[in-house]
């Protein structure tokens, strides 16, 4: 334990993000919220004692921001689901810190990469649903300013828009294998007034409705890449593989040259089909995963508190 006293609240959690540094960014936004509920709870508890007084009796109890950071990353657990890695794999570290490698094979025994799928063919269907929530709920806000109902309803709106984007990081993690916040952070904002400038003043508000504007767009192009992909490389593999039982009776090649239409009939096409498909279906495999780590990156940048 470390002799440095802390007087105040944001000096605390400031040390212990710093000594986060390096975890990834949901487990640091879980950290400071829980550190911050807590201290807060503690100080509310004792009104008859400064801060001061509050932190001096608590660096006995509660510990050094380097003590409880040791005890987070002892206690962070992989999260489970059936895209999730096994636990031992998760856990243990590379050797001198090097990243999980790429090769050529190991893309069809990570299930991140099948969580990466799923969750691009869920894309189109979320995309929606946020970026039809955000405009409704932007439009009525801006409507409704005017009237008395006004301000309730930007704090409902708003409210909304977090849980979403919790809900939402959730579906990340566990498909994609992002770390993201597990838990809305406590408000300590006391008032009407103050609870809706800290709302306004929230960058995570602007970020997570930027999100779900953004994820149509993305979503769009998701859903397209995974249909496409999936729908040609099985559809060569399984009508090569039928082509070499049936002889290629039932493929034809339309309007091509001669040659074109007996090489469609030949043993050798189906093979050649076959072994096509199958690239295309490797090739699938290796973008979905490259786009599931892009994804998490955007979500992690935009759904988790700076």
């Amino acid at each position: 334990m470390t002799d440095t006293i802390y007087s105040s609240v944001t000096q605390y959690l400031d040390a212990l993000k710093a000594a986060l540094s390096g975890a990834p960014q949901g487990l640091i936004a879980d950290a400071l919220a829980d550190c911050e509920e807590h201290l807060r709870g503690a100080i509310a508890a004792h009104p008859e004692k400064s801060e001061a007084e509050v932190f001096a009796d608590m660096a006995r109890t509660y510990g050094s921001p380097q003590e409880v950071a040791a005890e987070y990353r002892a206690m962070e657990t992989p999260p489970a689901g059936p895209f999730s890695r096994p636990q031992s794999e998760t856990i243990t570290p590379d050797p001198a810190g090097a990243p999980r490698r790429w090769t050529l094979f190991n893309v069809y025994s990570d299930p991140h990469t099948y969580g990466a799928l799923v969750y691009m063919l869920l894309a189109l269907a979320t995309g929606i649903f946020y970026f039809t929530w955000a405009v409704v709920g932007c439009s009525l806000t801006v409507g409704l300013a005017v009237l008395i109902i006004g301000l309730p309803f930007f704090m409902l709106f708003v409210a909304s828009v977090r849980l979403l984007g919790l809900l939402e990081g959730r579906v990340v993690e566990a498909l994609l294998g992002v770390r993201m916040p597990r838990r809305l952070p406590a408000s300590f904002d006391t008032g009407l007034w103050n609870r809706i400038w800290g709302a306004f003043t929230d960058i995570r508000t602007w970020s997570s409705l930027a999100y779900m504007f953004l994820m149509l767009p993305l979503g769009i192009f998701y859903f397209v890449v995974a249909v496409v992909g999936l729908a040609l490389s099985l559809g060569l593999s399984l009508g090569g593989i039928w082509t070499l039982f049936d002889g290629g009776r039932h493929f034809q090649v339309i309007d091509g040259p001669g040659w074109a239409q007996s090489a469609a009939h030949n043993p050798l096409a189906g093979i050649l089909f076959t072994a096509i498909g199958m690239v295309l279906f490797f090739l699938t495999l290796h973008l979905a995963r490259l786009i599931g780590w892009l994804h998490g990156r955007i979500a992690e940048h935009l759904l988790v508190r700076p």
